[in-house]
């Protein structure tokens, strides 16, 4: 019997999702579902509507291939540097979702101009430019995340969004990218109303309670 059958199952629906709602293209990104030391990650360069659970690797919080045939996601590095730094973290989308990667090309966080920014917490925040693929690009991520940011924008690259499970890191990478194309838009007609600190923590804790929502 498989490890994680039910978490390989997630990894290949979230990546069908990611594509459906248009949060990547082609092979671009990748997603991971964890229990414990275990993680279920994308492999790589395979089409998402080609994943299946058989195809989806199991690796530990070190990265070390556990089982599978294919080879992981090369942004593993990444993933497994925020589940160790994040305990709470039970699933990573990545995206390269196009408004949000914007500001992410120009190394501009995204402030509280909506209030549904409240998903992720008082902003988006971006972390400093790493090559993907490597252990220092999660370390940044990390840092920039913190423990109050459930999402972050990699600089020249795109977003990672996290979550207690698949469907909340999804939820946030989706919350991101509509919050990233109303901030380029309010930008292109004039200076967004920012909203107080106060205001979006009082928000992420309604989301909470109401939603389950970190």
């Amino acid at each position: 019997m498989s490890e994680l059958q039910e978490e390989r199952e997630q990894v290949g629906e979230l990546g069908r999702e990611m594509l459906s709602q248009e949060l990547t293209r082609g092979t671009g990104g990748n997603v991971s579902v964890r229990t414990g030391k275990l993680i279920a990650i994308s492999p790589s360069g395979v089409p998402y509507e080609d994943v299946t659970p058989d195809t989806v690797p199991i690796v530990d919080t070190d990265g070390q291939r556990l089982e599978g045939d294919l080879k992981p996601s090369n942004e593993t590095p990444m993933h497994t540097t925020i589940y160790r730094d994040r305990p709470d973290v039970g699933a990573i989308v990545h995206t390269h979702s196009p408004y949000a990667s914007t500001f992410a090309s120009l190394g501009r966080s995204i402030p509280a101009s909506h209030y549904l920014i409240a998903y992720v917490g008082r902003e988006i925040p971006v972390a400093g430019y790493a090559p993907p693929g490597t252990e220092e690009l999660g370390e940044l991520a990390a840092e920039a995340m913190g423990d109050d940011h459930d999402a972050v924008l990699l600089q020249n690259h795109g977003v990672i969004a996290v979550g207690e499970t698949g469907e909340d890191a999804l939820e946030v990478a989706s919350m991101v990218e509509y919050c990233a194309r109303i901030h380029h838009q309010a930008l292109a007609v004039g200076e967004p109303e920012i909203l107080p600190d106060e205001e979006v923590d009082d928000l992420r804790t309604m989301f909470t309670e109401e939603y389950g929502q970190q």
